[in-house]
């Protein structure tokens, strides 16, 4: 008698055991009533009725997936392996459930296919050095198309480009070949830059003598705190002037001398 009492006991119990569920706060459970949704549960105490309604639980914290090597072929026919990092939340249950299988598989092979599609537009060199760019549309890409499965993608970070050696030597000789192409530039500019200020400083001792015989005596100066065998003799720059006003009165060579009051050969014939 007191068995028939306790084989139903047991049962209620199991049955109330099984029928109650517990969920953090970053946890949500998609109960379905005979195959069809019902609500979503959670966080908390609450029961669910066996064999009539299922639970499916929904992780809602963020999910850090790693986007495996790609091959893509950029725009200017460079081979390179890019791998990414992709951040994303589950921000609907309902639709993380209904919507799509699996839905972290399908995030990840969205992304694979997204990020050689979005790279392989672009240069090798955009690759390298307009990263935030690029992880920006792939980011927006995903976020689109990921929308409509209840999936929030937070962030997307490319990670690695690996190149060729060949590609590596030939990245280091254009790099190399820039670096000339600046410092031939930067040259050409000093060498304009300080023709311009000695035009300034001939006008300048031209307007006052004194100035060359300072830039002169400066000159020696500096000469004379080498160790040099050069011997060096001063000379003033008003007998350079003398010098050069004699050197004007001398004939030009090849000039015909003629005495002194002669004058040029008269024909006598024509003034008779």
């Amino acid at each position: 008698m007191m068995l028939s009492y306790l084989v139903p006991l047991v049962l209620l119990v199991l049955l109330i055991g099984a029928s109650i569920r517990i969920l953090p706060e970053y946890k949500r459970g998609v109960v379905f009533f005979l195959g069809r949704f019902q609500a979503v549960k959670g966080p908390g105490l609450f029961i669910i009725i066996p064999v009539i309604q299922k639970m499916q639980v929904v992780d809602l914290r963020l999910v850090t997936l790693d986007v495996p090597e790609q091959d893509v072929i950029s725009q200017d026919n460079v081979t390179v392996r890019v791998n990414a990092v992709l951040y994303f939340r589950v921000v609907d249950p309902e639709k993380a459930i209904i919507q799509v299988e699996h839905y972290g598989v399908a995030t990840s092979q969205l992304a694979q296919t997204t990020l050689r599609s979005v790279l392989g537009k672009h240069d090798l060199d955009e690759m390298l050095s307009e990263r935030d760019r690029l992880n920006d549309d792939i980011q927006e890409i995903l976020d689109t198309q990921t929308e409509g499965w209840g999936i929030k993608v937070a962030n997307v970070e490319i990670k690695h480009v690996d190149l060729d050696e060949s590609m590596i030597r030939a990245i280091a000789r254009q790099a190399e070949a820039e670096r000339e192409r600046r410092a031939k530039v930067i040259h050409a500019e000093g060498e304009l830059q300080a023709s311009h200020k000695l035009l300034e400083a001939a006008d300048v001792m031209a307007a006052n003598p004194m100035a060359l015989q300072l830039r002169y005596l400066q000159t020696m100066s500096d000469m004379s705190g080498k160790n040099t065998s050069t011997v060096v003799f001063p000379m003033p720059m008003d007998l350079l002037k003398g010098f050069s006003a004699m050197a004007g009165q001398v004939p030009q060579a090849g000039a015909p001398s003629r005495p002194e009051g002669e004058g040029s050969p008269r024909n006598d014939d024509a003034t008779r």
